[in-house]
């Protein structure tokens, strides 16, 4: 995307921006998280992900979602904070933010040609893979980057003076 920031699709709008790009013919890789505080684990993470298709929207779970998975105090930084760094990331075309604790309802709507997600987890605990499969898309798995989490940043941070 060179020099632009991704689109911010707004959960009403993310059915016609799928839409749109099936229609031109673009094959939209669907990966997600709550991608609190940016490392480069993420960077990696997103950068191989954008390679398994032509356009990468990545979901990421409201604040609220964040709180109810990760605990009190978190997220660190706020849901349109995250989305715009995300944004921001030259492998990203799109970011939209979903609200319920997995992101299967959003991969319902957007019906992606590929799902992504770490290593780390299985394709039998990959939200949608079942789904994405269904319809003839891939899942796959990306190796994560040892010794890289926002858990971790967060422990650290905390240890200091």
């Amino acid at each position: 995307m060179s020099g632009q920031s991704a689109e911010i699709v707004a959960r009403q709008q993310l059915a016609a921006w799928s839409e749109r790009q099936r229609a031109n013919g673009r094959r939209v890789v669907f990966t997600n998280g709550c991608f609190d505080l940016l490392h480069r684990g993420h960077i990696e993470s997103l950068g191989e992900a954008a390679t398994h298709g032509d356009v990468l929207l990545v979901a990421i779970n409201a604040d609220a979602s964040v709180r109810a998975l990760k605990g009190p105090g978190r997220p660190v930084t706020p849901e349109a904070d995250r989305a715009v760094v995300l944004a921001a990331l030259r492998a990203v075309d799109a970011v939209t933010i979903f609200p319920e604790p997995t992101p299967l309802e959003t991969i319902l709507i957007v019906r992606p040609a590929v799902i992504v997600k770490g290593a780390e987890y299985s394709e039998d605990d990959i939200v949608g893979a079942r789904e994405v499969q269904s319809w003839g898309g891939r899942v796959v798995r990306v190796a994560m980057r040892p010794g890289r989490s926002t858990s971790g940043l967060i422990a650290h941070l905390k240890q200091l003076p």
